[in-house]
């Protein structure tokens, strides 16, 4: 009985991070899919995406998409399967990334 608890507990802790998850990228997906729908908006971009082929672009645009639909089901299984150990060093790693992000965002930004 108590690890039918446990494991339905850790479902839906996985289905809330999913969730959360699925927020958190919901803009990012909604700007992928409109680049993926809307091949005009190719001049948008300069360098490599502007030179790519029509269906180099559609196809790069497309495969984002997919890559962030996935993302939360992705961790929701992550979150449901992994130990609380290993989430909190998941976690941390994650927290660093996003403290590199920002800072380097400000470093070339405003140089």
């Amino acid at each position: 009985m108590s690890s039918t608890v446990h494991t339905s507990k850790s479902g839906l802790w996985g289905a809330f991070a999913g969730i959360i998850t699925l927020a958190l990228v919901a803009f990012p997906l909604s700007a992928a899919l409109s680049f993926a729908t809307h091949p005009a908006t190719q001049a948008l971009f300069g360098g490599r995406l502007e030179e790519a082929s029509q269906f180099g672009y559609t196809l790069f645009w497309w495969v984002l998409v997919a890559m962030i639909v996935a993302l939360p089901f992705l961790v929701g299984f992550g979150v449901a399967k992994l130990s609380a150990k290993t989430l909190t060093i998941a976690g941390a790693i994650v927290a660093v990334f996003v403290i590199l992000i920002l800072v380097l965002g400000q470093l070339f930004v405003f140089i």
